[in-house]
């Protein structure tokens, strides 16, 4: 199971030192954004991160969008550098339309559903299923375990229906979820608080490995 680290804030100072903890320890990094209309608080401007651009040209980019029409920030997204685009379903009015348009300037498309949302309707060139362990947004809130039945309906999706994306899940996993999901069928496991607080190594390590024994 692939660990990815997450960096959701509203002051991209924050942001930055987080960015500069990680790079060398992880390939690739989620970005999150939010708008203030997805939900209330608004992460900060996508274009800051231009200015590290150098130091991340190594890194793997993903930016997971918590915004009204997601399609709108694919420009944007483009722009900083994504190698993979996600996209909330739930203010998105057209997610083959979505998808198509990332991986017409191949990039990586994905969807991302949040823990009350019922999953249908995943257009086949998909790359990535995000699942959302807790509701999305700035607000702290402890995993959810019914995401582990979403879990296990995808991944039978997926084989039913003989597609190819890669199951991901974000929020609440820390060294005690990850034992819960580590088996049920998912590549990868993002993490933000679990990696952040405390001993950036020692923690990004430690969940490496339980992630992955």
């Amino acid at each position: 199971m692939l660990v990815i680290p997450t960096i959701l804030e509203k002051d991209f100072s924050i942001a930055e030192i987080k960015i500069r903890l990680i790079k060398d320890k992880s390939r690739w990094m989620q970005i999150d954004v939010i708008d203030g209309y997805f939900s209330e608080g608004k992460s900060f401007e996508l274009e800051l991160l231009n200015k590290i651009q150098k130091e991340i040209q190594n890194n793997l980019l993903e930016i997971h969008l918590m915004v009204k029409e997601p399609i709108k920030w694919i420009e944007k997204c483009n722009f900083v550098g994504a190698s993979r685009i996600i996209g909330q379903v739930e203010k998105m009015s057209d997610r083959k339309k979505f998808v198509e348009e990332i991986k017409d300037m191949g990039l990586e498309a994905g969807l991302a559903f949040d823990v009350e949302t019922e999953i249908d309707e995943i257009p086949l060139e998909t790359d990535l299923i995000l699942l959302m362990g807790r509701k999305a947004g700035f607000e702290a809130v402890e995993f959810d375990e019914k995401i582990l039945k979403k879990i296990e309906f995808l991944v039978n999706l997926r084989r039913d229906k003989e597609m190819d994306f890669e199951i991901g899940i974000d929020g609440g996993i820390d060294l005690k979820t990850i034992e819960k999901i580590k088996n049920t069928g998912i590549e990868i496991a993002y993490c933000g608080k679990a990696i952040f607080n405390g001993m950036v190594d020692d923690n990004f390590e430690k969940l490496k490995y339980a992630g992955n024994n």
